[in-house]
């Protein structure tokens, strides 16, 4: 099957919309959160209808599942082949994620503190994808702290599963705290502080 030069146009113009409403949505939920961030909020500072919002997303639901999906995407470029190589390589490419969400997208730190609040509650769209997240990014962590324990990096008496839990206890932590005072909190430089006194290696 042959594409024509104008479907495949309107299919870019499609894509490249859904990327202005999906930034869009960031912008709002981040400020707002899921249930206060309406879909006229979204379409007007994306510069559409509410109409033409739910053209391309049909429900509210979606669309915050497509911002999420978004953001994951962003996170697993940014790690890159850390997950692959796993150990002290991954819990580095965690950090240096903490460190680029803080300075580079600030507003996906705030849009990720509001809606994995938010979504504490069961009814809330986004609690399974949430739950699921904390699941899978604990393992991962975990299975860095076992590869840097037996790689003989971890110090004594300190166990990778507990390790795990500290490490995202403080990002979400140091999150929070950077939130209410930007200026006064360098959560990349706290998060590496900690880490420290858990290996026995420069991290």
């Amino acid at each position: 099957m042959v594409t024509s030069p104008s479907a495949r146009g309107e299919y870019t113009k499609s894509v490249e919309r859904r990327r202005e409403i999906i930034a869009a949505a960031v912008e709002v939920f981040s400020v707002a959160g899921f249930h206060k961030g309406s879909l006229r909020d979204v379409a007007k500072r994306a510069g559409l209808t509410q109409a033409g919002v739910l053209h391309h997303f049909p429900s509210k639901n979606h669309l915050v599942k497509a911002v999420l999906t978004w953001r994951d995407e962003q996170a697993r470029e940014a790690i890159g082949d850390a997950a692959r190589v796993g150990g002290l390589t991954y819990i580095r490419a965690m950090v240096g994620l903490v460190d680029a969400n803080q300075r580079e997208t600030p507003e996906l730190a705030e849009l990720y503190a509001v809606l994995s609040a938010e979504a504490t509650s069961h009814s809330h769209p986004a609690h399974d994808y949430f739950a699921e997240r904390y699941a899978w990014v604990l393992d991962a962590v975990q299975t860095a702290f076992e590869d840097v324990a037996e790689a003989g990096h971890l110090r004594p008496g300190v166990d990778p599963p507990d390790a795990a839990r500290w490490m995202l206890a403080m990002v979400d932590g140091l999150q929070i705290q950077w939130l209410y005072s930007r200026k006064s909190v360098d959560m990349t430089v706290e998060l590496r502080r900690f880490l420290q006194t858990l290996l026995t290696v420069d991290l």
